[in-house]
């Protein structure tokens, strides 16, 4: 099966778990490619907006090829930025074509724009396409307001789930989460996002004996994931003269703001490349995320899968909870999420290779890549048997 992958975010900016599945879905022999349009801001992406190339290129990512544009965006001027977003993904698209041929399928990663965008494409050249959606209410409230809203973009996006052949929520909470902005009238099935199983392969840590307990949290600087709440949390820990740490990564982590909440016992990283992170989780002992929403939690998985546990709040999905290695407190409670570290810290250690193993069994790049592969097939039927 031809299936050309369409990400609303795409490296510099996020968005790797679109590679992710392309390269599980090219393992099991099908065609895959993906089509990248990044919007770049003057003042967010200062760096990258003045250096990235300006035309179009193709490149490969591990494997994948990539056909890229760097969109350089306009301040304030949202309407604008996003059809010229959709127009210059539509034009890729008639490019992309005459040099590979009509996909069989087209896999919007967010109905923000790609999923919109593979709507028009769909109309306009007769191929069905899917949305893989993991945007979560509280995002859409930041750029929409509180729901009911009247803002232009919700009629848009409505019609992109409903014409869509199938939107693949990454939890089955996500389509009531976010059915106040769009209703729930689409057809749906929920399927994790994928963990890189071999590569957040197993790993066992050093004996607790004589060292300090190792806390990290992986996400990005921002209220949404509560980091006001964690280094509350920890502060009640070090005050009980517990020895622990903390370890922290992701984007603005090292930011002046973010080191002003440091104290002793804590250790800000930035953002880390995927080797990185998984430098970080192999030299820990749990993970530990505060966050106020979420659509899965993958770091969790991520985390899980080499052989340490997590916890976090109730912000994760009933649906998407791992059943093994993790617990959850509610959220912005700094005292349930101090007690329950304390007990990680004293408790038996759970057995990382079973944790891991449980991961494998739903999230692998081999188990989703078949979901998908499957899925596809029920919607193009007529495409290889693969």
């Amino acid at each position: 099966m031809h299936i050309l992958e369409i990400p609303s975010f795409f490296p510099p900016c996020g968005g790797l778990f679109c590679l992710d599945q392309a390269k599980a879905l090219s393992a099991l022999g099908h065609e895959v490619r993906i089509l990248s349009n990044v919007q770049l801001g003057a003042t967010l992406n200062t760096k990258d907006y003045f250096t990235l190339p300006i035309g179009r290129y193709e490149h490969e990512m591990d494997g994948i090829t990539v056909y890229q544009s760097y969109q350089r965006g306009l301040p304030k001027v949202i309407r604008y930025n996003v059809h010229r977003w959709v127009n210059i993904v539509c034009s890729m698209y008639m490019d992309y074509t005459k040099k590979y041929g009509k996909p069989d399928i087209l896999h919007a990663h967010c109905a923000k724009w790609a999923g919109f965008a593979a709507m028009l494409l769909s109309k306009r050249y007769h191929i069905p396409y899917v949305i893989t959606e993991h945007l979560s209410k509280l995002l859409f409230e930041e750029e929409f307001g509180p729901a009911p809203s009247d803002a232009w973009q919700i009629p848009m996006l409505r019609k992109a789930y409903n014409a869509a052949s199938m939107v693949v929520p990454v939890s089955e909470e996500l389509v009531s989460d976010i059915a106040a902005y769009f209703g729930n009238n689409y057809r749906w099935k929920s399927l994790s996002n994928i963990v890189d199983t071999q590569f957040f392969a197993y790993k066992s840590r050093p004996a607790l004996s004589g060292r300090s307990f190792r806390f990290c949290c992986l996400a990005n600087y921002w209220p949404l994931k509560g980091y006001d709440v964690l280094f509350a949390a920890i502060m009640r820990l070090r005050q009980q003269g517990l020895n622990v740490e903390l370890h922290i990564a992701g984007k603005d982590t090292d930011s002046a703001e973010c080191r002003s909440q440091i104290a002793e016992g804590m250790k800000s990283y930035g953002l880390l490349d995927k080797e990185g992170v998984r430098r970080l989780l192999y030299n820990c002992d749990a993970l530990v995320l505060a966050t106020r929403g979420e659509t899965q939690g993958l770091v969790i998985l991520e985390a899980l899968s080499t052989g340490i546990p997590a916890i976090s709040t109730e912000a994760i999905p009933p649906s998407v909870r791992p059943s093994e290695g993790c617990v959850f407190v509610p959220v912005d409670d700094a005292e349930a999420l101090a007690d329950a570290m304390k007990r990680a810290m004293s408790g038996p250690q759970p057995e990382g290779l079973l944790l891991s193993e449980h991961v494998r069994q739903f999230a692998s790049p081999e188990v989703v890549g078949r979901q998908l592969s499957e899925l596809f097939r029920s919607i193009v039927p007529s495409s290889s048997s693969i």
